[in-house]
């Protein structure tokens, strides 16, 4: 493995203590951006396509993960014609410290979402799409049965388009999860995000636990899809610590994992602790998929859940037919 390029604590609130909270905006303001090593520079350039997409989003009133999450893949994914469609509009109720998708509290719930989302899609003319969402946790269902009204515009368009769904922990709850699941999606994903012991600090309000279950009842369902999940390295967990939670994915019957490097949104959020070197990211698959045993991992520094997502779930969606 390679050596550590850059290391960060706040105080009693290190990343590497046995229980580390979250330090507050004030401590981490004080804590600089971590220099970006050579591999994860990228040349900026804007490609014919990209304010035909940005433009197209804009005339349906859709947000995109792409923007909204400050997603470093954003000028190659939109000059290729693709985007990840972020739906239940742009508030998320939870405030995790990693993410750079805006707090507050939603105002009421855009029935017109799903419509609009079919439009842009039909226009953008794209056969596989990917949506996401903030987390509701306003709405009884989480949110579920916009994702199933989506699909159902979509599929009554183009009965042949592929649709990965990227949705929250839905509170936890089995009979909004179904609604998603019996929607018919290819691919359905829930980021369980970082290691048990970093969960608090990093996502808040969300449960590992809650996370693997929700994994676990995707795999179980009759007529399952295809089920994945991610994660960020570069918080301060321990290389064992990524391996553990390896093997709890594999345990709840997961297919597909990526793993990308944590790239700090803002100076509000927490800071890089380390950057991992492509090579370890290579390691990380190697274990994941030959020693483990998961049908592919995907992993990279800037590998993301979104980013080329049916490269990643393509040979188990042909099998499956």
């Amino acid at each position: 493995m390679y050596k550590v390029l850059f290391t960060q604590s706040v105080g009693e609130n290190s990343a590497h203590s046995p229980l580390p909270k979250a330090p507050k905006k004030s401590e981490r303001r004080l804590i600089p951006h971590a220099k970006l090593p050579p591999w994860m520079k990228t040349t900026i350039s804007f490609g014919p396509n990209f304010n035909r997409v940005r433009s197209i989003l804009n005339e349906h009133g859709m947000h995109s993960v792409c923007q909204e999450a400050s997603c470093p893949n954003i000028r190659e994914c939109w000059d290729e014609g693709t985007a990840t469609f972020m739906i239940l509009g742009k508030y998320c109720t939870r405030s995790c410290n990693f993410c750079d998708v805006l707090k507050g509290q939603p105002l009421g719930l855009d029935t017109d979402e799903p419509r609009r989302l079919a439009d842009a899609v039909a226009k953008l003319n794209l056969k596989q799409v990917v949506i996401t969402s903030v987390t509701r946790d306003d709405l009884p269902d989480g949110g579920a049965s916009i994702f199933a009204r989506t699909i159902e515009l979509l599929r009554r368009q183009d009965k042949n388009v592929k649709v990965e769904f990227l949705i929250p922990d839905l509170g936890g709850k089995f009979e909004s999860l179904k609604i998603v699941l019996d929607s018919g999606v290819d691919v359905l994903a829930h980021n369980v995000e970082t290691v048990s012991r970093l969960h608090k600090r990093v996502r808040g309000a969300a449960k590992l636990d809650r996370s693997l279950e929700m994994l676990r009842m995707m795999h179980n369902y009759n007529h399952r899809p295809v089920v994945k999940t991610g994660l960020m390295v570069g918080l301060g967990e321990t290389i064992d610590e990524v391996i553990e939670l390896l093997y709890q994915i594999y345990a709840t019957g997961c297919d597909v994992v990526t793993i990308g490097q944590y790239l700090r949104p803002s100076i509000d959020h927490l800071p890089v602790e380390r950057y991992y070197h492509p090579e370890e990211f290579k390691e990380l698959a190697r274990v994941g998929m030959e020693e483990i045993g998961l049908a592919h991992v995907e992993a990279g520094p800037l590998v993301r859940s979104s980013y080329r997502a049916f490269n990643q779930s393509r040979k188990l969606l042909e099998s499956s037919c």
